[in-house]
């Protein structure tokens, strides 16, 4: 009888496994690239031709992944890009990577996941490895993908074998990438754990198993559960700190100066990005089904939904005590990325800030460094960052910052402008006692 484990494992050490990416976004392409440098031949799949195109050409789309490495990996023939699906058959090892967004009634979607999922049970062959890193809730690997996967008559952990790691990339991180930041690993048996630990082992510096796909799971939910909350709690001592008359970035230093028992956190105009504001729910919904209730999730969630409409009101407030309404005022919002110095636009509060804006009968303007054009598909509007955004500061009734690029001179913007509200506390250093500058 072959052991089909040994025999993989054999593959992944001597950098003669084939790897298969299924998704080549903000979590695909990074991988792709550290595992092609570590030796393996990767093949990644997704059904954007322009991301097959711009890999396949040596072009990277993701700004923390270097062009020249993505080159480099293509002209050494290690890294390549592909639309076509029928390539998962040859592929010794298949990670899924596709993205799992709330739906419409803030429900999982989970449609990409069970796609990609079909697409490697209609070739799954023996001595495979699959790996879901996709974000969802605990259960759904063994649950959902494992059915489909075993349709064949395969049997898990000796003919095929199926992991969880969940995926922990931090865009824009200048400290923490793929490489070094450890890989959690749970199997459905411990022999797919072994396996998944072994291949990923060849390109991540700690791995780290845990007891089952299920743990795994929670793993990911758990840790974007905490800084959902944690937000939640300071946004909410932010609302209250604006009731007392206190300043709240003054009292969230202080406190943080404690050199125990404290972790600092910030307020801000809303959640951003592919985890923070959609993974808590997943385990909310999920909770649901056993009949629990989150409390501390729903709380949270609904505080940090709730952070755009107030940051509206504090303009508006801002406005009428210049004697402005909001309704016919300029408005220039500054940042679009939904966390500073990336071109990352999910889920960023910038776009409901922009859009409360507009319901409100403001004349709205943005500017991004890093993102020229955004696009808001449900309420159906789009626009294009201005391109002089001095001369837009000038000519604003309210600048409205949200994102703090790096980029943007502070000092300049609050010189020129005629009011500004400042939501991350951009201004601090150079704001100091000027009456055109409010803070959240």
């Amino acid at each position: 009888m072959i052991d089909h484990a040994q025999a993989l494992e054999e593959k992944i050490r001597a950098n003669q496994a084939r790897l298969g990416t299924l998704g080549l976004g903000y979590v695909g392409l990074p991988l792709s690239v550290e595992f092609a440098a570590a030796g393996l031949s990767v093949t990644g799949f997704d059904v954007a031709a322009e991301k097959v195109d711009a890999l396949n050409a040596g072009r990277s789309y993701v700004k923390d992944v270097p062009e020249e490495r993505v080159s480099s990996l293509v002209r050494a023939g290690r890294l390549r890009a592909s639309g076509d699906f029928e390539g998962l058959a040859s592929c010794d090892a298949v990670i899924i990577c596709v993205p799992t967004p709330l739906g419409k009634t803030r429900d999982p979607d989970l449609s990409m996941v069970l796609d990609a999922a079909r697409s490697i049970a209609a070739r799954l062959r023996p001595g495979q490895l699959v790996v879901l890193e996709s974000t969802t809730y605990p259960g759904t690997t063994e649950e959902l993908i494992l059915p489909l996967l075993t349709e064949g008559g395969l049997k898990v952990g000796e003919g095929f074998f199926l992991a969880f790691s969940p995926e922990r990339v931090d865009p824009g991180n200048p400290s923490f990438n793929t490489r070094n930041t450890p890989k959690i690993i749970g199997g459905v048996t411990p022999t797919c754990a072994r396996v998944a630990q072994t291949l990923y082992a060849k390109a991540v510096d700690t791995v780290i198993p845990v007891s089952s796909t299920r743990a795994a799971e929670m793993v990911k939910l758990l840790e974007n559960t905490f800084r959902s909350v944690n937000i939640g709690l300071v946004n909410e001592v932010a609302l209250m700190c604006d009731r007392l008359g206190v300043d709240v970035w003054e009292v969230i230093d202080a406190a943080a100066s404690k050199p125990f028992g404290f972790m600092k956190f910030t307020p801000g105009p809303g959640l951003g990005g592919h985890c923070i504001p959609i993974d808590p729910l997943y385990l909310s919904w999920k909770m649901k089904s056993v009949h629990y209730n989150a409390r501390f999730i729903e709380l949270a969630s609904e505080i940090n939904t709730n952070m755009p409409r107030y940051v509206v009101s504090r303009v508006m407030e801002g406005l009428n005590d210049r004697g402005r309404a909001l309704k016919g005022s300029r408005v220039l919002v500054l940042g679009a990325a939904y966390k500073p110095d990336i071109d990352d636009v999910r889920e960023s509060p910038a776009l409901d800030v922009i859009g409360l804006l507009k319901q409100k009968g403001g004349i709205v303007e943005y500017h991004d460094p890093y993102i020229p054009r955004i696009h808001h598909e449900t309420d159906g509007w789009h626009m294009d960052s201005v391109q002089d955004m001095m001369q837009a500061v000038k000519e604003a009734d309210a600048v409205v910052i949200i994102t703090n690029h790096k980029l943007y001179d502070y000092q300049a913007i609050v010189e020129n402008a005629a009011f500004v509200f400042d939501s991350r506390n951009a201004t601090r250093a150079v704001a100091q006692g000027l009456e055109n500058v409010v803070r959240l």
